[in-house]
This record gives C-alpha cells, structure tokens and sequence, in this order.
C-alpha cells in the first residue's frame, strides 16, 4: 500500500483525473524526448467524453507550447486496463516516429504502467483494515499510529503541508464571489453560505459554515483553483470541511487535526488499494464515497473513538453512498459534483456520531464494503461512469436557458 504522499496530493482542479493525471503524463514524455518536433496524443474513454469540461486539452496544450501537438479525442474506445487511457506519440523533423506510451490515469492524479513511479511508493505491509485493527490491538495502537510507525516521524511535516493547503483553499474559496466558468453559469455560493450563516446560532449556524467550508473548496476546485485530492480533486471539498468545523467550533488544536489527517488517509488508502477512487472506473462512490469515509472515520478519531469505533464510522460512509453514479453536467465538475461535497461533510458527522454510541460491533465490515464497492462499479454501465452520458447528465437542457 501505498504512501498518503501518494494520496494527498496539492495541485489544481477541477480534476485529478482528468487534469493533473494528464498534466503529468504529459511531463513525462516531453521530458523524455526534448527532441521531438512533433507530438500527438490520443484520449480514450472518459478521458476523451468529459474531458473538455475537465480542461484535459487546456492542460495538454500548456505542456506542448513550444511545439508542434495534436490531441485525438476517442470517447467511444476503452482501453483494457482503465477506462482513462492516454496514448502519446513523439515524432521527429522528418515526421519518422520516435517512441509510442499508453498510460492511464488511475484518479487521485496518478498514472499507472510500465514506466511510472507509483507502484514503488509501497510502505505499509497490510493492506485491508482487518489485519491492521489486528496490529494495532495486538500493539495498543491507534490507527494515526499505524501511519506513523510505517511512514516515519517525518509524515507529520507533510501533513502539515496539506492541511496548510486545505485551510488556504477554503479561505480562499471563502473570499471569491462571481460565477464559475462552463455553460452551466454556476454562481460561487460559499462567501453567501458564511454570511448567512453568521445571522443564525447554535446548531444552524455551525452547519451553515460546514456548508460554507465545503462549497469553498469544491468551487475553487470546480474554478482549477488549488487544492488537496482527498482523495480526489472532485472529492475534495469533504473532508477539508469536516476537519474546519472541528476546529473553528471543537477546538481541536493542530496536533489533532493531523492525526485526523493520517487516519483518514489510511482509510483512502485501503480504499485506492482494494478498489478504485476514480470516478471513471466506478463511478462516484469511489471518490464521494470515499471522502465520506474518510471524513467519518476522521470526525469519529476527533471525538475519542476507539480504533473499532473509527472502522464503523468509515464502513457507514462508504455503505450508505454504494452505486452513486458519476455523471456530471457537460463534463464540468459542478453539478452535482459540488453539492454532493457538501452533504457528504454533513453526512459525515451523522455517521460518526451514530458509531461513537455504538460499541463499535457491526456485521458488515469495512473490508466487505470496500469489495461491494468495487464489483458494484464495474456492474455500472459505462454510461454512470464519467462519460455525461446518463444520469444527471442527460439534462443539458439546463446549460441552454
């Protein structure tokens, strides 16, 4: 499994498959033939049926402007191996081909095949969350302390570095007003949310700025702002959300918020590992799902829950957003990507709570739903899975009025 440097990744949205998996790609390959006079490159699949909302040529061509580049979209071909498929083509002066790659860009901003670095991030010897809660009750650990035994020492300093850029991404999403860019003229609702909340106490008000904190970063996601894939770009605004609330009305101190951190990327990292975080290949309950999770196990860690507890909570976020589809409006990471953000943070307290007045004891375990969610995304048809060719999708009709 592996490093939550491979998980928690800082870069700019809206997607993470779809702009920073190519981004990088694209990197790789020019940086490998400086000599190329000319480059082409294909995109399959979802890659090629939303990714003009997603920006995935945008990006592309900001790697090639000293160049001469061609970009191929093939949205009706799937490649084997992931639905989010890339091919580059490098050819020199005389137009004689130089070198050919397929890559696939797998969600969370990695890229996977032969010649990529992921595979070798490997620094957890388990894997699935039971023989882990085995290790940590055999060693009277928590699960914060699973990520440190394995990561080092030095895994705080990054973390430091992510929720540095959480809170920078929800000011800043706080502050910004106006409308997001794509046909569906969606206006920010954040700064709104934070000023009306303000007019309302108690239990009104705090919700209200949990709303306000995940529209923030799903609007600066949805406007290529920066932010962290938690686990993904388009489930980013979740758990930057919960973890504010927590300190802005719980006061939990930084310390606090790290080992959140850590314990919920263990939860996406069983996840990424054991099924899928991208959207393309099992529709939205990988990445919303996931950052549910991950939220819910994080709220539950926050509030003294014992490492069963934490599992219950994390198993309850991903449970109840089985068989969510992924089907965005023109492709754009808008709606219903940021709505659902939203009320995954609300949802996310729920399932915590629910869990701390347990004992911890459930009969389906976190393990069997991460494997429910991975056979029930490859039952979806294609259609459910990042192509905007069903579902919500299918109203188009509401980016013309």
């Amino acid at each position: 499994m592996e490093s939550l440097r491979a998980l928690y990744r800082i870069g700019n949205g809206p997607s993470s498959s779809h702009t920073m998996g190519p981004k990088k790609a694209a990197e790789q390959f020019r940086g490998k033939h400086p000599e190329g006079k000319r480059f082409k490159i294909w995109l399959y699949g979802s890659l090629a049926a939303t990714g003009k909302g997603h920006l995935t040529g945008k990006v592309l061509e900001a790697c090639f402007t000293d160049t001469e580049m061609e970009i191929i979209w093939e949205p009706e071909t799937f490649l084997e191996r992931h639905p989010n498929a890339m091919k580059f083509a490098a050819y020199d002066k005389n137009q004689n081909l130089i070198d050919e790659w397929i890559t696939y860009s797998v969600g969370g901003g990695a890229i996977i095949d032969d010649l990529s670095e992921e595979k070798h991030l490997s620094v957890y010897p388990l894997k699935n969350m039971k023989d882990i809660l085995k290790w940590c009750n055999t060693n009277g650990k928590q699960l914060w302390e699973y990520v440190e035994t394995h990561e080092g020492s030095e895994i705080w300093d990054f973390l430091s570095v992510v929720w540095s850029a959480m809170e920078s991404s929800i000011k800043k999403g706080l502050e910004t007003e106006g409308t997001l860019e794509g046909g569906l003229k969606l206006p920010r609702k954040a700064h709104t949310y934070e000023l009306r909340a303000q007019n309302f106490a108690g239990q009104v008000k705090r919700r209200g700025m949990l709303f306000a904190y995940a529209h923030a970063v799903s609007e600066e996601n949805a406007a290529g702002g920066e932010i962290v894939t938690a686990p993904t770009c388009g489930a980013s605004g979740t758990l930057p959300a919960v973890l504010k609330y927590h300190k802005t009305f719980n006061k939990h101190g930084k310390s606090s918020i790290l080992k959140a951190l850590a314990t919920a990327g263990l939860i996406g990292n069983i996840i990424k590992t054991n099924a899928s975080i991208s959207g393309a290949e099992v529709g939205c309950q990988g990445e919303v799902g996931t950052a549910c999770a991950m939220a819910s196990a994080a709220c539950a860690q926050l509030f003294g829950g014992t490492i069963y507890q934490i599992e219950y909570a994390a198993e309850i976020g991903l449970e109840h957003h089985l068989g969510l589809t992924c089907d965005p409006l023109l492709g754009l990471v808008q709606i219903p990507c940021i709505e659902r953000n939203v009320f995954a943070a609300a949802r996310a307290l729920n399932h915590a709570n629910y869990a701390l007045l347990s004992d911890g004891r459930h009969r389906i375990s976190f393990d069997e739903v991460v494997e429910t969610m991975w056979n029930t995304g490859h039952d979806l048809p294609s259609f459910y899975k990042e192509t905007s060719l069903g579902g919500l999708a299918l109203f188009k009709g509401l980016a013309e009025e």
